[in-house]
């Protein structure tokens, strides 16, 4: 490990749980990606681009609740603006999604 941050840096990333509502192809991407559309409840509607072609269908994505960091600043990737950060774990150059085990509400804060 690089560097450590402290708690108090670790309080500043806002991780909260949202259902994937939409799934798109995004053919401007650098590397294979889908378009997500997320809920997060009370903290509204949020977009991310995620790199999850090889593990995914987009069928299988939708209404699948997901981690995300949704205090990030925007970035711009390609004609799209993401919102927020979905988070999994890599594994052999994939992206496994993290999920809560359980249904939560939309918008809970992770701990």
């Amino acid at each position: 490990m690089d560097s450590t941050i402290t708690f108090e840096d670790f309080t500043k990333v806002d991780l909260r749980v949202g259902t994937i509502i939409e799934v798109n192809n995004f053919p401007e991407a650098r590397n294979p990606a889908y378009q997500l559309t997320i809920d997060f409840g009370d903290l509204g509607i949020k977009k991310s681009s995620a790199q999850i072609t090889r593990l995914y269908k987009k069928e299988d994505l939708l209404q699948r609740q997901i981690v995300a960091v949704v205090n990030f600043p925007k970035k711009q990737i390609a004609k799209f603006k993401s919102e927020c950060l979905v988070l999994g774990v890599v594994k052999d150059k994939d992206v496994i999604l993290l999920h809560p085990e359980t249904k939560v509400k939309n918008g809970s804060t992770v701990a």
